[in-house]
């Protein structure tokens, strides 16, 4: 459970930024964060889940055999959807680990949950998955904001994605050291927001060719970034980071990428890749373990440790393009490659909160 002061220290940080919209958002997590301890816990008998406010079956069918959930929330004058994924049988003893997912421009909620069948790998390793959907109204190609300066800093679509959150980790038995976002494209770039302005709350996070943060500030700008990078904000954007939290916690994280992805290109990982040695204080030039895995659709595996811990891999898939690896490749933007899926999971599983 994430002690009070860390909660306080968490308000206090986004508040800086002086937004109402980040005021509303820190209002929301601080909540959460400062739930008593009791409450994480609890095993709430099956109705009063079935109960909650505002689920419905949703259109699409799970081919996991758990619970299959889709609600709305509304965050000021933004309404959102989401869906969430719990796994079937008995409810562990501290809740279920969960994970944020967060979708790619150009996809639904649901095709991304089908597309990377993490349902299914969630089912067999017993995690929840949260699957929050970009508005169409909010963004025509449904891509989340990354590029956008008070996003970046803890408010615009921070707002109703911290809200959905929330809402679900109140309303459901979630462990509270176990909680991970991951994403892919502009929602690996928002998957990074989130895990930088809440880092109480999340144990990890894992980025499926990403952009690299802190740069863009804008729609045009945003494209360069895909392109080249963030160029001379790469460690600009960090040290702000930590000049506003000196004792920022450790964020594991798990990158991959395609050598062949022309939409956000292999520089963004390489720039990511030194920006969360800066955040997590690892020497550029600490160690690094390189496995070498397959021939053909082969991979390159670098871990970067601090003791005995992993707190960096680098996966680098030879022939993939702009999809998630080893995804259901009859769906838009997942490919046959390396089970990503399987890869986050199993580096989320060694990383508490």
């Amino acid at each position: 459970m994430v002690k009070r002061n860390a909660g306080a220290r968490l308000v206090r940080s986004l508040m800086k930024a002086g937004s109402a919209q980040q005021k509303a958002a820190t209002k929301m997590v601080g909540t959460l964060l400062t739930l008593p301890k009791s409450s994480v816990r609890k095993r709430p008998a099956k109705k009063a889940a079935l109960a909650a406010p505002r689920v419905r079956t949703p259109p699409a069918t799970p081919v996991a055999p758990g619970r299959w959930l889709a609600g709305h929330h509304l965050a000021g004058a933004q309404q959102m959807q989401y869906w969430l994924y719990l796994p079937q049988g008995e409810v562990p003893p501290q809740g279920w680990p969960l994970v944020l997912m967060l979708h790619g421009c150009q996809q639904t909620a649901t095709q991304f949950a089908q597309g990377t069948r993490m349902n299914v790998m969630a089912e067999k390793k017993g995690y929840a998955v949260l699957y929050p959907q970009q508005s169409v109204t909010v963004q025509a190609q449904r891509c989340w904001r990354w590029f956008d300066r008070s996003t970046q800093q803890g408010g615009g679509d921070v707002q109703p994605v911290s809200g959905i959150l929330a809402k679900v980790m109140s309303q459901y038995p979630i462990d509270r050291r176990r909680v991970y976002v991951c994403g892919i494209s502009a929602g690996a770039g928002m998957a990074n927001i989130m895990a930088i302005n809440f880092p109480e709350v999340f144990a990890a996070v894992g980025l499926h060719s990403g952009p690299v943060f802190g740069a863009g500030h804008g729609t045009v700008g945003a494209l360069g970034v895909m392109r080249h990078g963030g160029g001379l904000r790469t460690e600009p954007a960090i040290r702000e980071v930590l000049a506003r939290r000196a004792d920022f916690p450790l964020m594991p994280a798990i990158l991959l990428q395609g050598e062949a992805d022309t939409v956000v290109h292999a520089v963004n990982q390489q720039q990511l890749v030194r920006q969360s040695l800066l955040l997590n204080g690892v020497p550029a030039d600490a160690p690094v373990k390189v496995t070498r895995r397959g021939t053909r659709s082969g991979h390159e595996i670098r871990d970067y440790q601090v003791g005995s811990k992993v707190v960096l891999r680098v996966v680098r898939v030879d022939t993939l393009d702009h999809a998630w690896s080893g995804g259901d490749p009859a769906i838009a933007f997942h490919a046959k490659g390396p089970d990503a899926s399987r890869m986050m999971l199993e580096f989320f599983g060694k990383h508490r909160r």
